[in-house]
Parts: structure tokens; C-alpha cells; sequence
């Protein structure tokens, strides 16, 4: 299919399935983990916890070439791993971004957690909520901030290169994304290409906005009626 200078055939729609894929999977593993780890974090009181949280706040900016890596040792033929077969599919490189992306939710929910947590679980109390009502209410009282989180995390995810090239091994039909094969094509010399997913890259970006900006707003419109 052609759409002027966007040309999206096999090679491209290919591209894009496997980058929603992973992306997507990535992203929905994350933050559940993410969700858990910082709700724990911020409830319970324990001998460490302000390196635990250092060490978090760090992993959040972890450079993806090292969780490729360290998945790449694990799931390698000799690693412990290696098995189970992981090595160059879409689940070794799902495994890498929930390496790269679970440290960043984990970081932002915890710091809302802390800020508001405390007076929500109050409020939940004197209300005789039992724990998966006051659990509910965290997400609900804390819906814009897990919306902002979780587009962070899948911008992350969709625009990730280094992890995915170690692991997924840039393979056609298979693991090949959007960024890995904008990489590709750039070293090829195909900017036209390239270009075409960049394009589509920043459209999906401008959708996830989008998307965004619509939910606040009719969150906003509830609100006032």
C-alpha cells in the first residue's frame, strides 16, 4: 500500500505488528509489576528501604545495551536459561523491556504513592474499607498520574533500540521493529525508508498523546457534572 511517500508494504507492516507487540505486552507486564512493587514499597516500613529506593531511582535510567546484555547472558545457550529457547524472539525481547520499563513505574508510582497514599488510606479507614477496596481507591484517586506513567513506559518501550537488537537479533518477519529496522536502513542507505517509519513512529507518539490529553479531559467533563 502506498500513501504518497509512505510506503507500507510487507516489510513495513511487519515492522510495525512486531514493535505493538512487544511494546504492548512489555508495557501491560510493567506496570502491573510496577504497580505492585511501588504500592508495597511505600506501605511497608523495613531495614534498606532507602537503598531499595535508591537502587530503583537508578534502574530507572538503566542504559538499554546493559539489560540486553545481562537478558542476552541469561537466555543464551549456556546460560542459565538457554533452554528454554528465548533467545531471538519477541518473549526475549518482551523480558529486556520489562527490565527497562518496570523500574520506571515502580519509581513514578512510588513517588505519587508517597505523596498521597497516606491520606487515602486514612480516608479508606475510617470508611471500614477492607484491602482490595483501598487498593482500588489508590488507582482511582491516582488515575491521571498511572495514565502519564503508563504512556511514559510505552513510549519507552516502542522507541527502544539497543535492548531488542541484543536479544531480538533484528531478525525479518520475526523480531525486526521499527527502531531496529530504521537502524538498519541507515546503515543500507535507505532513507526513504527509514523515513516512512520515523513518520510513523512519531505519528504513533502523537496518537498516544492524543489519547491522553482526550482521557483528562473527560475525566475533567465528569468531574464538573
Amino acid at each position: 500500500m502506498n500513501f504518497g511517500f509512505i510506503n507500507l508494504g510487507p516489510d513495513t507492516l511487519s515492522v510495525i505488528s512486531v514493535t505493538l507487540r512487544m511494546s504492548f505486552f512489555s508495557t501491560l507486564i510493567s506496570t502491573v509489576l510496577g504497580i505492585v512493587f511501588a504500592l508495597l514499597l511505600e506501605k511497608h516500613n523495613f531495614f534498606g528501604k532507602r537503598i531499595v529506593v535508591r537502587i530503583c531511582r537508578t534502574l530507572m535510567g538503566m542504559p538499554s545495551v546493559v539489560a540486553g546484555l545481562i537478558v542476552y547472558l541469561l537466555l543464551m545457550r549456556r546460560g542459565p536459561f538457554g533452554s528454554f529457547g528465548l533467545l531471538f524472539t519477541i518473549e526475549a525481547m518482551i523480558i529486556a523491556q520489562v527490565i527497562l520499563i518496570t523500574p520506571i513505574i515502580t519509581g513514578m508510582v512510588y513517588t505519587y504513592a508517597v505523596r498521597s497514599a497516606p491520606l487515602m488510606r486514612m480516608f479508606a479507614k475510617t470508611m471500614g474499607a477492607n484491602r482490595l477496596q483501598t487498593l482500588f481507591l489508590f488507582i482511582k484517586e491516582m488515575k491521571n498520574e498511572l495514565y502519564f506513567t503508563v504512556i511514559i513506559a510505552f513510549s519507552r518501550a516502542i522507541s527502544e533500540v539497543g535492548a531488542v537488537m541484543i536479544v531480538g537479533g533484528n531478525i525479518q518477519y520475526k523480531t525486526r521493529t521499527m527502531t531496529t529496522a530504521i537502524t538498519m536502513l541507515r546503515n543500507m542507505g535507505d532513507f526513504s525508508q527509514g523515513i516512512t517509519l520515523g513518520i510513523i513512529l512519531l505519528l504513533m507518539a502523537f496518537l498516544l498523546q492524543s489519547l491522553s490529553d482526550l482521557l483528562r479531559k473527560n475525566e475533567a467533563i465528569d468531574e464538573n457534572f
